[in-house]
């Protein structure tokens, strides 16, 4: 941690250049390169296992790089030559668990990484920290005594109360509620905005990444498969997998020719870049609509689920084996056992060579 009192107008950069972690014959990690800029919140996403939480240990120096290196504003922290112990690095961590210290009181808690801070100082830093997140009231309980978003918010608190050049958080909202969770987290990004505060933040939840993010790092398999931001890897994702992670999909199989690809749903361009050949033809829920039954493609309804804002139905359709998903607005539209026609949005359809990932 930082020394108290070096207080920082914004976080610390951080570059990733071809990190390699592995774990006997386990890659875990395998050639990882990032740049986060000072102030920027950067979302590491992807399925359990894909070597997210072990970068960013690396990144903390709980863990050695078996190659490339890291850099905390320009400053070599891991590679061939150097590594720096976590303790020197000036960076926050904030644990799945919260990690709190059940036999000390919250302000104890929130103290305990400004060990090198004058104790009426430090005490001073920690009420205002907790203060900050609503917390100021609870200074002498104990974290047992706490509800679990409270315990977050005291983990935050401790984290950034020694001011770290980058805060690193792993799956910081997962042991909440969901109701809970997008209070905490809409509260955590406004602070870490409002302290201008670097953050790299491990997530298996793309709406959580698309809602905490300045921008996204999709991983798969140790390596990072797409990075930008949230509208980007939305709009235009590289691959199925990358489509597949932000979005449900009605995923048609399907041959391009000439640069269209023709389908039940209709027939659509084929983007630049796939050529003529087998292609995976992808529709989102919202952008297919029901008309009249004699127009578009042709269809029945089969079945329609209230989930309050919307309604999710799955209807029948000529040509195709499989029943397509849409969304409707709740109690328009035809009923199940209806014919409908389909319209569907080509801003919703993505193609894709058949054996792209």
């Amino acid at each position: 941690m930082s020394q108290a009192g070096e207080l920082r107008a914004s976080g610390a950069s951080l570059e990733l250049e071809g990190v390699r972690q592995t774990f006997g014959a386990t890659l875990a990690v395998d050639d990882v390169s990032l740049r986060v800029e000072p102030g920027e919140i950067v979302c590491l996403l992807g399925h359990s296992g894909c070597g997210k939480t072990t970068l960013l240990r690396v990144v903390a120096g709980l863990e050695r790089p078996g190659a490339g290196r890291v850099l905390l504003d320009g400053r070599e922290v891991a590679g061939p030559s150097r590594f720096t112990p976590p303790e020197q690095r000036g960076v926050g961590m904030m644990f799945q668990d919260y990690a709190l210290f059940p036999h000390l009181t919250i302000v104890d808690n929130v103290m305990f990484g400004l060990s090198r801070t004058p104790a009426a100082k430090a005490g001073a830093i920690a009420r205002a920290a907790l203060a900050r997140v609503g917390l100021a009231r609870y200074a002498e309980d104990y974290p047992h005594m706490l509800s679990g978003g409270e315990q977050q918010r005291v983990a935050l608190a401790r984290a950034l109360a020694p001011h770290p050049g980058i805060l690193l958080m792993d799956e910081p909202f997962s042991n909440l509620d969901q109701r809970m969770r997008e209070r905490i987290r809409q509260e955590t990004s406004s602070l870490l905005r409002e302290k201008g505060a670097t953050a790299l933040v491990v997530t298996h939840d793309p709406q959580e990444a698309m809602l905490l993010a300045d921008r996204i790092a999709l991983m798969r398999a140790g390596r990072i498969v797409q990075a930008g931001t949230a509208q980007e890897l939305y709009e235009r994702p590289n691959g199925l997998f990358a489509a597949r992670f932000f979005c449900d999909l009605n995923e048609i199989p399907a041959t391009a020719e000439n640069g269209c690809v023709v389908t039940p749903l209709g027939t659509f361009a084929a983007p630049a870049g796939v050529p003529d050949g087998a292609v995976t033809v992808c529709v989102r829920p919202q952008g297919i609509a029901p008309q009249e039954a004699q127009a578009g493609a042709r269809g029945v309804m089969l079945t329609r689920r209230f989930l309050g804002d919307y309604e999710v139905a799955q209807v029948a359709v000529e040509g195709l084996e499989t029943a397509v998903q849409m969304r409707l607005a709740p109690g328009r539209g035809p009923a199940p056992g209806e014919a409908t026609g389909l319209h569907v949005d080509p801003a919703h359809v993505l193609v894709f060579r058949r054996d792209s990932v």
